[in-house]
């Protein structure tokens, strides 16, 4: 019996490192965004810190006394894939200027390394431009469709339907409903690789930089953060 009790007893420690190390490895993977934040701070915002995960800029106007006095929205995103803007509707709705930095990475090995920064003030009616002829009253019920429509396999047939019909097809900005057969129930938008280059930063050269600057001052270097692993899902999202 305390044989039996010893081994069980290790089993559960077991069950704990390695439960540790995969929540370890996880943050280490996914940490490329918050480094790549947290430089931009320390390098040109005298190490702002946020007062709050879910304020509404990661860095606010109010921070930013060399770069025009407007709001920076830090973004770090695999090279050549779309840029997630977040909330459709708050995106919507932006009604100041902002600078996007947006940082794009390519994986080395267990390491990840900055190729290209772009870094666009972008004003409230440039923006609103990228959404064609969609009104807020149109993304509302894009909105209801997705998040009160009791089945979700009809809720991503009836939100896919709408996506690809006008006004939504004059969009710029793609539209991502995000369904799953639980609780996830959102819709988020993107602009794809070629559309920051060719409305956000024209001039920007997108092609891949040994050394990129951000504004006269080298990125940061590769630094450690493996590869995402996926399973494959039994219930996929909605793309």
């Amino acid at each position: 019996m305390n044989h039996l009790l010893k081994s069980l007893r290790l089993c559960a420690f077991a069950v704990v490192l390695l439960a540790g190390a995969f929540s370890a490895q996880a943050k280490e993977v996914q940490n490329h965004g918050v480094v790549f934040e947290k430089w931009i701070r320390d390098t040109f915002f005298d190490g702002y810190e946020p007062k709050s995960y879910t304020q509404k800029w990661d860095i606010p106007a109010s921070a930013n006394k060399r770069f025009g006095g407007v709001a920076i929205n830090p973004k770090a995103i695999k090279y050549r894939a779309p840029v997630d803007l977040g909330d459709a509707l708050r995106q919507y709705q932006i009604d100041e200027p902002f600078i996007m930095i947006i940082g794009y990475w390519q994986q080395e090995g267990d390491k990840k390394r900055f190729v290209n920064v772009v870094a666009a003030r972008i004003e409230p009616a440039q923006y609103r431009k990228l959404w064609g002829d969609v009104t807020l009253e149109d993304l509302r019920k894009l909105d209801a469709v997705i998040k009160e429509t009791p089945d979700y396999r009809e809720a991503r047939k009836l939100a896919q339907a709408m996506k690809k019909s006008k006004p939504f097809s004059s969009s710029i900005i793609t539209l991502n409903p995000k369904i799953d057969s639980k609780t996830q129930r959102r819709l988020q938008c993107s602009l794809s690789f070629g559309n920051v280059f060719k409305h956000l930063a024209p001039t920007a050269d997108p092609a891949i930089q040994e050394r990129p600057l951000l504004w006269g001052v080298p990125v940061l270097g590769a630094f450690d953060s493996p590869a995402r692993s996926f399973k494959r899902p039994t219930d996929p999202q909605t793309p």
